[in-house]
């Protein structure tokens, strides 16, 4: 996706990849599922993009577009529809079917472990973003702000993701990937050292 290099082709393969695992263990309609994986991100609205909460949406038009174009079963478009609609986490829309839920747990795994640590990372990167705030890294102190440092949007976010999981399978997934981010975070802590004082910061 422009703008967001942790939206690209490779992001879309894990994503079908959690998908097919999950509806596997959840007992999901794969003709549902896995179409909806595949076109969840289907349209590109840049990360920082003020149209951000609208790209599941535009996704979810354009990937029945598509599908019926290629005669998809139409009896299936409109829970494919709403399974790309509501996987998003800043469109904020409640999923209203297994299938939904199943899509949205596995595009959330994207973000938490080893995979979504490097994410987090490449994309402050892309965006310009510090590393960290040099006085209190890991937002003990203050209110965390992802649009500052990369690092507060583990505090932002990521770590609470583990609670937003829908499916059993999923919980049991993000809770693992959880703890990896956890002693990732404390590695990190360890090998940052004393936070400095506001008056001892430097640029870089």
């Amino acid at each position: 996706m422009a703008g967001d290099p942790a939206h690209d082709i490779s992001h879309v393969r894990r994503v079908v990849q959690n998908t097919l695992q999950l509806t596997e263990a959840e007992h999901g309609n794969i003709a549902v599922t896995v179409p909806a994986a595949w076109l969840h991100d289907c349209i590109s609205v840049a990360k920082n993009s003020p149209q951000r909460g609208q790209a599941s949406k535009l996704a979810a038009q354009e990937a029945v577009r598509f599908l019926a174009a290629l005669q998809y079963p139409a009896a299936l478009l409109p829970a494919i529809h709403h399974a790309i609609e509501a996987h998003s986490f800043s469109a904020n829309i409640e999923t209203e079917s297994l299938e939904a839920c199943i899509v949205q747990d596995a595009d959330r795994l994207e973000a938490l472990g080893a995979i979504g640590i490097a994410r987090c990372f490449l994309t402050g990167g892309s965006m310009g973003t510090p590393l960290h705030d040099l006085a209190d890294p890991f937002a003990r102190h203050r209110e965390p702000d992802d649009r500052r440092f990369t690092v507060d949007h583990f505090y932002c976010k990521l770590l609470g993701l583990v609670d937003t999981m829908k499916t059993a399978a999923g919980q049991a997934e993000a809770r693992r990937r959880t703890e990896y981010m956890q002693g990732f975070l404390k590695q990190l802590d360890e090998e940052i050292g004393p936070a400095q004082p506001p008056s001892e910061s430097s640029p870089g």
